[in-house]
């Protein structure tokens, strides 16, 4: 399989690689100060560089903001990105707690360029692509499918539509990588092997608090652990990770989802430990239109910094929020819904007029 997919988010466990390759090199600390490199940035004499691997600055997340809609798919600078980060206020102390903010990453990808006097292109290529033969690892741009590179889409109504691209120059070292399923398992197992890093430097980086160490999630299946990451870019969704104890590594990238990727996920793993499991299913809902009536509205939440309009097209649910593309969401009961590509899961509750929702990371 020779197609390129946006892996999203996976590339921050190779940001986190590069900057332990840089702590080796002795030209990066984890407790330099991002002081040293953007001022400007709220508390940046309190953060350090171990903090923003761990999502514990305290910087905020640009995405979750209503406004990205309006930015997402332009080139931007790195200016452009620093006073948009800079604008925002800290969500708390450093160190004090986690919160993940793809701001961090971004930050670490301008870092290492500064670090190195390298585009962060570079260093993939030079520090990771071509230590283990990857030749379909590369930061990415454009989509080119003259190239093998594939598009996203989202299906509704019988019909896939291809989605919108992010532009590549806003995830940085956050989610701007694209590669295979088998060239991700070549390099989380190049990673274990010490082909990447020293043994110690991934320790380091398995140093989780809150499930989160440096550029890599802590997965717990049962008696079942392992480390890696999960991703989301614009339609893409992908996982990888690697399972010490049974030295097996697992990995998917999809472009279209419909379903569950994450039972999907689950389904893959226990499949490769010869473990059996039940087929999920891949069925819909149907709920009558009148039905779907009641949920309409506009809703909003102290704890969502946007307001979702609820509403029917083609006789399907559709949500949109503030500033952003309208979406279908699929019923999994007579009051609950999601939309898997984004994460999202919506539970209504007619009975008090309101409902609830949340977004995966």
């Amino acid at each position: 399989m020779n197609t390129q997919y946006r892996i999203g988010s996976i590339s921050k466990t190779f940001t986190a690689v590069l900057v332990m390759k840089a702590v080796e090199d002795k030209t990066l600390s984890l407790d330099r100060k991002l002081s040293d490199f953007y001022p400007e940035i709220p508390n940046s004499d309190k953060i350090n560089i171990e903090q923003l691997l761990q999502h514990r600055s305290g910087i905020h997340n640009l995405t979750d903001e209503a406004e990205y809609a309006q930015y997402y798919m332009k080139p931007q600078t790195e200016t452009d990105l620093i006073n948009i980060i800079k604008k925002y206020k800290s969500d708390f102390e450093p160190r004090s707690k986690y919160n993940y903010s793809n701001s961090n990453y971004i930050l670490l990808g301008f870092i290492l360029e500064k670090t190195y006097k390298k585009p962060y292109s570079e260093l993939i290529k030079d520090k990771i692509a071509k230590p283990l033969n990857l030749t379909l690892t590369e930061a990415g741009g454009t989509i080119d499918s003259s190239k093998n590179q594939a598009n996203s889409y989202m299906y509704a109504n019988g019909i896939y539509h291809r989605l919108p691209e992010t532009d590549m120059s806003i995830p940085v070292g956050a989610g701007n990588i694209i590669s295979t399923p088998t060239e991700l398992i070549k390099f989380i197992l190049g990673l274990e092997q010490g082909k990447l890093l020293k043994k110690e430097s991934l320790d380091r980086m398995k140093n989780f608090i809150d499930d989160y160490g440096y550029g890599v999630v802590k997965f717990t299946s049962g008696k079942i652990s392992g480390f890696g990451h999960n991703g989301g870019i614009d339609g893409f969704r992908s996982a990888l990770f690697y399972f010490p104890d049974l030295q097996i590594a697992v990995s998917y990238v999809v472009n279209q989802a419909d379903v569950d990727t994450d039972e999907i996920f689950d389904k893959m793993i226990l499949t490769a430990t010869g473990k059996d499991f039940e087929m999920p299913s891949f069925k819909t809902l149907e709920i009558p239109e009148a039905q779907l009536q009641k949920f309409t509205g506009i809703y909003a939440s102290a704890g969502v910094p946007v307001k979702f309009n609820i509403f029917i097209q083609d006789k399907k649910l559709m949500a949109q929020a503030t500033g952003q593309s309208a979406f279908q969401l699929d019923a999994t009961s007579e009051t609950s819904f999601k939309f898997d590509m984004a994460g999202i899961v919506v539970n209504f509750y007619p009975e008090k007029n309101n409902l609830t929702s949340f977004r995966e990371v």
